[in-house]
């Protein structure tokens, strides 16, 4: 998916891109697939702010994805590739032979008439889903599970694949895009191939509309307020914070501080994590 940059006919232009979407589908979403969204703008049930910078945007539905690929053995032609305002990633809506329908993540390369299927018998092909078992070590995948039949919870953002890196006493390690070394359970499912709109990572917001129409309010630097609103505040002129490290508004560390519960049942299954420790 190629990236579109505007002529700087205004200031905000000037540093601004989007994605090219002329090769998505032109079609309305499956409203079978759809699900309110209600906004929450950052409050709790009393109407506090309890997470900052957050409100407003365009108004959005839910599409529905089946992130666990469990209809096995049943043949689904691909009907269209749509953009979903709630993900990075395009989505892809498949029609199954006995005619249910349902949205899945839309792997780079895949387009309309394609057929894709799960199943333990099925080809390794791009947007077809199988257990780790069968899947051939140094196959790139994505949309993969972390525990059997709860559903893909990793590698899901646009552009981002892992490879099997071997599999050994029930378990396949993985190299997730983090570079972690990861071992997960081998029954669990995972699509083949790398997930849809690469280049993402590469747009340019440009000026601040489009935050704000992505749900996204003003952020204020610590250092520029007052003692009384953030530790960093205060001083004569431009001061440093004051203290051996960045805090947060509340006083905790940021910027680099651990916040992975230490002695995590799941920390067996690490291999390396992502800072090669």
């Amino acid at each position: 998916m190629a990236i579109k940059v505007y002529k700087p006919t205004i200031n905000s232009r000037r540093n601004m891109s989007v994605i090219d979407y002329s090769s998505l589908s032109k079609v309305a979403p499956e409203k079978s697939l759809l699900a309110p969204l209600n906004k929450k703008a950052g409050r709790n049930s009393y109407g506090r702010i309890t997470v900052r910078h957050r409100g407003g945007g365009n108004r959005r539905k839910y599409r529905i994805i089946d992130f666990k690929r469990n209809k096995f053995d049943v043949e689904a032609i691909v009907k269209t590739i749509e953009y979903d305002p709630n993900r990075s990633a395009f989505i892809a809506l498949i029609e199954y032979t006995d005619g249910e329908k349902a949205y899945i993540l839309a792997p780079e390369g895949l387009k309309v008439g394609y057929k894709v299927v799960s199943g333990e018998n099925a080809d390794i092909k791009i947007g077809n889903a199988l257990p780790l078992t069968h899947i051939p070590v140094g196959t790139f995948v994505h949309n993969i599970e972390l525990y059997p039949g709860r559903g893909a919870q990793l590698a899901r953002s646009a552009g981002n694949m892992a490879q099997l890196m071997a599999r050994e006493n029930g378990y396949a390690l993985l190299r997730l895009p983090s570079n972690e070394l990861r071992n997960v359970p081998e029954t669990c499912m995972a699509t083949i191939g790398q997930v849809s709109n690469p280049d993402h990572f590469n747009v340019k917001i440009g000026k601040a509309g489009r935050k704000r129409n992505m749900g996204w309010r003003p952020t204020v630097r610590g250092s520029v307020m007052n003692p009384n609103d953030h530790p960093h505040g205060g001083g004569e002129g431009k001061s440093p914070v004051g203290r051996p490290g960045p805090v947060t508004p509340w006083g905790k560390p940021a910027l680099g501080y651990k916040t992975r519960k230490h002695k995590k049942q799941s920390d067996k299954l690490i291999v390396r994590r992502r800072n090669g420790k």
